[in-house]
């Protein structure tokens, strides 16, 4: 459960003295009088069950409660609070639209527009990105030793933020740098952070950084490599692979975009599992993977409230511990976390797209799918270290079964690093139909 919640006063107790609220009562036995953020993660639980349930009398009711306690500038709870809210409502004004006032100020949230200053800024304000970023990169250059070209096919929503860092350390090898290629896709999953500029802009700043360092480079953006012919044209051929070059692939918090819940044909195969399944053929000397360690694949709504309120709850109280409650910075930060937040609870079908696998859950599908995981080496762990060092005292590290790195806040598990091989024929796990 999280940490200490702040005790919120409840400013009309006799409200859940009305028979007409009986229902809403008896969920909050015990809170009468003053409301803790376990009993806010309740009330948000009954409005989902009540929501599930087509009941848009309790949903109301529930609801105005919630709007009275939640707060986008009070506590953490509070303010994580606030956000599943908006969701509810949203998912409300959807499902029951006579549940809500559809011309409330909750929907259509719009996603703000980043300079790559300002994206900078985002993933050094906590650990969340740098982290995955740090243990890849070390991954990577001890996988590259020896190789003098090397070919990166990045997956990421952080528009090449990983890369200056490798580019920086390769070109301090002894025997001098590498050749870098990276080639991104054309078509990247419409969250947050958003920036203002076009892929190439991104390349040309990497390759500009590059030719400081005395590294050659080459960035590509493939076109071929869209939303409906990513998986069928994953092949050597569209990705120009060359021979003499070291293949890397790089998935920071991309897989969850790929779909892979139970509302697929009985027997088929998820497209999570056939992307795994091309990158094993294209025989990468490394694939490092990183996302959210929290399992949001559930078709319960009241299911995914639960798992999503205890996990969001860590950025939310890591932000409380060094930025003021009127932060634009802090503000902004939680808007863009709010979006995951709409999409998770608002949403249903293929327009839920934030399905995180947690990080047990992800090693058994790597194994079946044919994969070893690759230790981290003792430098990777003393670097991520001292990444850390740079944060808050409440972010920590731990090793999980599979050779995974878990970055953690206040002991929670929140985002997971991997690095994976090819695993040889005779440890080939996956099931064959």
């Amino acid at each position: 459960m999280r940490g200490t919640s702040t005790t919120i006063p409840l400013q009309n107790p006799n409200f859940f003295n009305n028979p007409q609220t009986n229902s809403l009562a008896g969920a909050l036995k015990g809170c009468i009088g003053s409301l803790d953020g376990a009993c806010l993660e309740k009330l948000l639980l009954h409005c989902a069950s009540a929501l599930e349930n087509n009941d848009v009398t309790l949903a109301q009711q529930v609801m105005w409660v919630l709007n009275n306690l939640a707060s986008s500038n009070g506590d953490p709870n509070q303010r994580l609070t606030s956000w599943f809210l908006r969701a509810l409502i949203s998912r409300a004004s959807r499902v029951c639209p006579n549940a809500t006032n559809n011309n409330n100020n909750h929907h259509n949230l719009e996603r703000r527009l980043m300079s790559v200053t300002e994206l900078a800024g985002y993933v050094d304000l906590i650990p969340w990105h740098r982290f995955g970023f740090c243990a890849s990169n070390s991954a990577i250059f001890k996988a590259i030793e020896g190789h003098t070209k090397v070919h990166i096919l990045d997956f990421s929503i952080t528009h090449c933020m990983q890369w200056p860092t490798l580019i920086d350390a390769i070109a301090k090898r002894p025997e001098g740098p590498p050749s870098l290629r990276i080639s991104v896709p054309l078509w990247r999953p419409q969250v947050p952070p958003v920036l203002n500029v076009s892929s190439e802009e991104v390349g040309q700043r990497l390759a500009n950084f590059a030719k400081f360092r005395d590294v050659p480079f080459e960035f590509h953006v493939i076109e071929e490599l869209n939303h409906d012919m990513l998986l069928s044209q994953l092949k050597p051929s569209t990705l120009q692979l060359r021979d003499d070059e070291a293949l890397v692939v790089n998935c920071q918090n991309w897989l969850r975009y790929m779909p892979d819940d139970d509302e697929q044909i009985k027997g088929a195969i998820s497209s999570r599992d056939i992307f795994l399944d091309r990158v094993k053929d294209l025989n990468p000397c490394i694939l490092t993977i990183v996302d959210e360690d929290c399992d949001l694949g559930n078709s319960s709504l009241t299911s995914r409230i639960a798992t999503c309120f205890n996990y969001l709850w860590i950025p939310f109280d890591a932000l409380e511990t060094f930025l003021p409650k009127d932060s634009r910075q802090r503000l902004d930060h939680e808007a863009d976390i709010g979006h995951k937040i709409e999409n998770i609870i608002g949403f249903e079908g293929n327009q839920r797209i934030e399905r995180l696998e947690s990080c047990t859950n992800f090693s058994q599908r790597m194994e079946k799918n044919g994969f070893m995981s690759v230790p981290f080496s003792e430098e990777t762990i003393k670097e991520v270290k001292s990444l850390l060092d740079e944060h808050a005292s409440g972010w920590g590290m731990k090793k999980e079964e599979h050779d995974m790195l878990v970055l953690t806040w206040k002991g929670h598990n929140s985002v997971y690093a991997t690095s994976w091989a090819m695993a040889p024929p005779q440890m080939d796990m996956r099931i064959h139909e």
